[in-house]
């Protein structure tokens, strides 16, 4: 496969992402709670070592493919995180999530939209927006390494 076309999908698959996220917030009007704000960031982070990989191609775009397949790897450990809080297997690590006494505040922080609440972007869909980031994510992560490791010489 040409490192330069993997780029090239590796930040058009991110920036799709992200741009159903930002649908779904500013479109539909779902508000985020605070881990989904955080699933956003490895996207952005991608989203440019794709166009770095684009621009590079050979042995450093690799490299940039690799890395971004690093940073959806931490994207599926938050979007993991996210839906054990949405099940109820642990609480939130992130203060603004639960409701806790902030050292230094008079009250607890109250969050928007509690982490522990699932977001449904398809009605009668049974999986929330957490658990789709988590399947999409492992299933690009997966890909992101695929194509970082794959010889150049090769074809699909």
């Amino acid at each position: 496969m040409n490192v330069r076309f993997a780029g090239f999908v590796t930040a058009l698959v991110a920036a799709a992402a992200l741009g159903v996220a930002y649908f779904a917030q500013y479109g539909l009007h779902l508000v985020p709670c605070a881990l989904c704000l955080w699933e956003r960031w490895p996207y952005r982070i991608v989203v440019l070592l794709g166009v770095l990989a684009l621009l590079f191609g050979g042995r450093a775009g690799r490299v940039f493919i690799g890395l971004a397949g690093l940073a959806m790897l931490g994207d599926v450990i938050v979007a993991g995180l996210h839906v054990g809080v949405e099940f109820g297997w642990w609480k939130s690590p992130l203060p603004e999530c639960n409701g806790i006494l902030t050292p230094g505040a008079a009250l607890p922080m109250t969050p928007s939209v509690p982490c522990d609440r699932p977001v449904h972007l398809i009605a009668g869909f049974p999986m929330s927006m957490a658990q789709m980031d988590f399947c999409g994510t492992a299933m690009f992560t997966l890909l992101l390494f695929f194509m970082a490791a794959r010889r150049p010489d090769r074809r699909f």
